[in-house]
């Protein structure tokens, strides 16, 4: 019954949430199954399923895996509902992730560059999961050696983080190290002693000399 799979649905995302992975991943795989023959392979629920199961592998490494359900995901929900609903930020944040992870960065960058876009123009420029997609698309920069496009998004991303946030919350403190270490390799070390410095006293702050 769609109610019983609304209820096997959101006990995956609650396994998930509290990291309960092993669980959530067969009971996901069967309500994927399920939905697809209830509700049939293009039904939003059903996508959000898939979605949220290529989710989970990228979580535990099945990359291959991951890829072959958000690429197709992304097409179903291309037709479905267009190609510019939120829902398929969701595919394609995965899909760059899962393309990073396997190191074909190249194929990664011009569809986080692409996510981006798309996300700045839905959510705003400082939704946090804009600031994600801007902090990720700077570490894949410096993986390719786009040493200045990587500072100036990281510097970027960690202004915005800093007021939406908070200077002391894990995402900014996050950005900081990841500023630092870009401003290592590109040789301002001042700067990054400077910007580790901080990181770490505010880290200790938060979490304690240990």
């Amino acid at each position: 019954h769609p109610d019983t799979l609304t209820s096997m649905y959101h006990m995956v995302r609650s396994y998930w949430a509290i990291g309960r992975i092993n669980e959530a991943i067969p009971i996901c795989e069967e309500t994927l199954r399920l939905r697809k023959m209830k509700l049939g392979v293009d039904h939003f629920e059903t996508l959000v399923t898939m979605t949220t199961l290529g989710g989970i592998y990228l979580d535990v490494g099945r990359q291959k895996e991951t890829l072959a359900l958000e690429e197709e995901a992304l097409k179903l929900k291309k037709a479905k509902l267009g190609h510019d609903h939120y829902e398929l930020l969701i595919n394609m944040t995965h899909i760059a992730s899962a393309y990073r992870k396997l190191g074909r960065i190249s194929d990664a960058v011009p569809l986080q560059e692409e996510t981006l876009e798309l996300r700045r123009a839905k959510f705003g420029p400082d939704h946090p999961d804009t600031l994600l997609d801007m902090h990720n698309l700077a570490a894949a920069f410096k993986s390719i050696g786009r040493l200045t496009n990587a500072v100036a998004l990281f510097e970027e991303t960690l202004k915005l983080r800093k007021v939406k946030l908070g200077p002391d919350h894990p995402e900014t403190l996050l950005t900081m190290a990841a500023l630092a270490g870009a401003y290592q390799t590109v040789g301002k070390m001042t700067e990054a002693l400077l910007l580790s410095e901080e990181t770490l006293k505010l880290r200790k702050a938060a979490l304690g000399p240990s």
